[in-house]
């Protein structure tokens, strides 16, 4: 059975659980708590959606502005964001198998592109994790060759994470 959704809308407090339920089945090899997503919420909520199906969330994504190369590590706080940052990081993105077909990842990038735009950041980067690197290439994403500092905050997302952006 084919589920629909518009787009995504503004995250919620109170899709916190849903996200952490979601994170729970789609991500089981990068836990992180809870407290990683309240704060993202926290610090820019306008970085943050949910992909609402006819029978609840279907996916949440997570962003936020960074500097190009510095992402965090996985499972860490922020403690607040950058004041020169260049790039929207998309922290998280996670769907539901319901949601497979339905052109979600499209879409979040026409919004991401639109929350960049009024940061007036440059580019759009991501940690791709699970093989997805292809996908993220074909959707204009560029692999970077990663500095000593990288490869180690790379190291905590596993073996096959590469770090990509995106120039606007």
């Amino acid at each position: 059975m084919l589920t629909t959704v518009s787009d995504w809308r503004p995250m919620r407090q109170s899709d916190l659980g849903a996200v952490d339920e979601i994170a729970k089945i789609v991500h089981p090899a990068y836990p992180e708590d809870i407290a990683v997503a309240t704060e993202r919420l926290a610090l820019f909520p306008q970085g943050c959606f949910i992909a609402e199906g006819e029978a609840g969330p279907l996916g949440y994504a997570i962003s936020h502005p960074m500097i190009l190369g510095r992402p965090a590590a996985l499972d860490s706080l922020l403690g607040g964001l950058p004041t020169e940052a260049d790039c929207l990081f998309l922290h998280d993105i996670a769907l539901t198998a319901r949601a497979r077909g339905l052109g979600l990842g499209r879409l979040l990038i026409a919004r991401l592109r639109e929350v960049a735009t009024r940061q007036g950041l440059a580019r759009l980067a991501l940690v791709s994790v699970n093989n997805s690197q292809a996908y993220w290439q074909a959707q204009g994403f560029e692999a970077l060759a990663p500095d000593a500092a990288l490869a180690t905050k790379l190291a905590s997302y596993g073996d096959d994470a590469a770090y990509m952006a995106r120039v606007l």
